[in-house]
């Protein structure tokens, strides 16, 4: 046994990785910078170890077995585990994440998302840790719709959601926090046939009209519908802002949030109806991964949860969809 763990280092998991990734012995020798003869020896000092046939000889390629398969898919699961491991260690020395994740709801505006990036990497790379090497925080920003945001929370794939719905069962270790109310008003393009007629308009006419709908970006939790009529005809796009171009050239009726259509409703290029059915007003919060322990929480996500406390930084995230990079 104590063979075998000796056998199963960092470096010969990560051997098996370029072999099956470059697909030859011969590619995973130039990029590890080897012989061919000495890295075929070295798997076989690895297979004598493990008692086990790693690779298929009688293929040309780096044909993996069944066993090999399965050592591959053990093997990059540890490699990410230790360099977890090793991002913990750094964050306890510094404070500082190796990585923030961040889902953005897709009706937020991204003028003041980067403003906030731009203001976050100024005050990251005056750190004095980084002026001697040390760790930097690099963030990683993501888009997601409805049910999606939270998803992607709860799920481990970002440490903080921004634009999330709040009647979501929190499965625990997770702080939320109100962000802010945003309308939402339904709208057509003018020479749309909804643009013209009485108010409110009823189910009954617009299951006549095409629809345009954000698709949930969710992949395992139930997706979320709002505002379609059975058997209406739809148009399903991936971002909000698709969703107002398909608006704003008349191929279909939806309700979109009242800051994004604003402008456009001030030029006449959209017209807000009303419907039996009336608007709605979308409740957003923000929520994070609360870590206790020695840990707690790092000092990047401490700086984004501090900007969030702003009631200016929350009504920009809502309201500003004017600015050029909206």
């Amino acid at each position: 046994m104590a063979e075998r763990r000796q056998a199963l280092t960092p470096e010969a998991l990560q051997m098996m990785d370029t072999i099956a990734r470059t697909g030859s012995f011969a590619a995973a020798a130039r990029e590890l910078g080897k012989v061919p003869s000495a890295l075929t020896y070295s798997v076989r000092q690895l297979e004598d170890s493990l008692d086990v046939l790693l690779f298929d000889r009688s293929s040309r390629q780096a044909q993996l077995t069944a066993a090999g398969t399965e050592l591959l898919h053990e093997g990059r699961r540890l490699l990410q585990e230790i360099d977890a491991v090793a991002n913990r260690v750094r964050r306890v020395a510094s404070g500082w994440e190796t990585t923030l994740a961040i889902s953005v709801e897709d009706i937020l505006s991204m003028t003041t998302v980067f403003e906030l990036v731009q203001a976050f990497c100024e005050v990251r790379d005056g750190c004095p840790e980084n002026t001697r090497g040390g760790p930097a925080t690099r963030l990683r920003l993501r888009h997601d719709v409805l049910a999606g945001t939270w998803e992607a929370l709860v799920s481990g794939q970002v440490d903080l959601a921004i634009g999330i719905a709040g009647d979501h069962a929190n499965p625990g270790g997770i702080e939320i926090r109100p962000l802010g109310e945003v309308e939402f008003v339904f709208v057509v393009a003018p020479h749309h046939p909804l643009a013209r007629g009485e108010e409110p308009l009823s189910d009954a006419e617009l299951v006549h009209q095409r629809a345009v709908a954000v698709a949930d970006t969710a992949q395992r939790m139930a997706p979320v519908t709002v505002n379609l009529l059975p058997g209406q005809d739809v148009l399903t796009v991936s971002t909000m802002r698709t969703k107002l171009d398909a608006l704003l050239r008349g191929l279909g009726c939806g309700f979109v949030p009242e800051p994004m259509a604003r402008a456009h409703l001030e030029a006449g290029h959209l017209v807000a109806r009303q419907t039996q059915r009336g608007g709605h007003t979308a409740r957003l919060h923000y929520a994070w991964r609360a870590e206790r322990g020695a840990l707690g929480l790092g000092r990047a996500l401490q700086w984004w949860l501090g900007q969030l406390e702003s009631p200016t930084t929350r009504r920009a995230l809502l309201e500003r969809h004017a600015g050029p990079l909206d």
